[in-house]
C-alpha cells in the first residue's frame, strides 16, 4: 500500500463526521424540517445534505469527481471540499477524464499555487492518474463502482445513532482494493466508504430525517 492510499484509508473524518456539538443523530432545523446532524446550521451543508448526498449518482463524470473530491478530503472536513468544489471543477476542466488525463507536471505546478483548492501535490497528481486510469478501464466507471454496491437494506435497518453508521464495510474494501489493482490512489476503504454513502450506493440517512422518508 502506498503512503497516499495510507493515509486516505486510515483517516478517520468523513463527509459526515459531526462536530462536538451535533453528536445527536437528528437535529431540528430552522426550516422546520428534521434532518441528520451532520451539516449543523451550515446553509450550503444543508443544502448539500437535503439535494445531493445520497442520492443515486450513475454518471460516470460526476463519479469520477466525486471519487476525487473524496481523495482530496481525506483528514478534512467535507465542507471545507464542498466551498472548494467550484475551485476544483474549474482548474480540473469540469473533471473530465479526458482532459484531466492531458493535464502536465506544468499543470501540476500551476495547481499548487492555486490558493482556492488543497494544494496537495499528491493528490492533485492523483486526479491526473485517476483520470487515465479511468480511460484505461475495460468496463464502464459507472458499471464498476455500481457492482460492489450492497443490497438495499431494509428500513429497519436504518441507522438511528452515530454507532449504527459503520466507516468501512467488505463492499468498501472490496472497492478500495479493486479501484488500486486498477491503479487508483486516494481510494481507501474509509474514503470508498464516504463515496457509497454520498452516492446512495448505501442510506445512510437517519431514522427521523426528512430524506429518509422522502428520498
Amino acid at each position: 500500500m502506498s503512503a497516499d492510499d495510507t493515509t486516505a484509508a486510515g483517516s478517520t473524518t468523513t463527509e459526515t463526521t459531526p462536530p462536538p456539538s451535533a453528536r445527536a443523530a437528528i437535529i431540528h432545523g430552522d426550516d422546520g424540517l428534521d434532518r441528520c446532524s451532520w451539516p449543523g446550521a451550515d446553509a450550503e451543508y444543508r443544502r448539500y445534505h437535503d439535494e445531493e448526498w445520497g442520492r443515486e449518482q450513475r454518471d460516470p463524470r460526476a463519479l469520477y469527481e466525486k471519487l476525487c473530491l473524496e481523495g482530496f478530503q481525506a483528514g478534512l472536513s467535507w465542507i471545507t471540499i464542498l466551498r472548494r468544489r467550484p475551485a476544483f471543477r474549474e482548474v480540473f476542466h469540469g473533471f473530465d477524464p479526458e482532459r484531466v488525463a492531458a493535464m502536465t507536471e506544468a499543470d501540476v505546478l500551476r495547481l499548487l499555487g492555486d490558493e482556492r483548492i488543497i494544494r496537495h501535490r499528491g493528490k492533485i497528481e492523483a486526479t491526473i492518474s485517476n483520470a487515465r486510469a479511468t480511460l484505461a478501464l475495460d468496463v464502464p466507471l459507472d458499471a464498476l463502482m455500481w457492482s460492489f454496491a450492497p443490497p438495499r437494506a431494509p428500513e429497519s435497518a436504518r441507522p438511528r445513532a452515530w454507532s449504527d453508521v459503520p466507516a468501512v464495510t467488505p463492499e468498501s474494501t472490496a472497492m478500495s482494493k479493486d479501484l488500486r489493482r486498477r491503479g487508483f490512489r486516494f481510494v481507501g476503504p474509509t474514503t470508498m466508504y464516504a463515496l457509497m454513502q454520498a452516492t446512495g450506493m448505501v442510506d445512510d440517512h437517519f431514522v427521523g430525517c426528512f430524506r429518509a422518508q422522502h428520498p
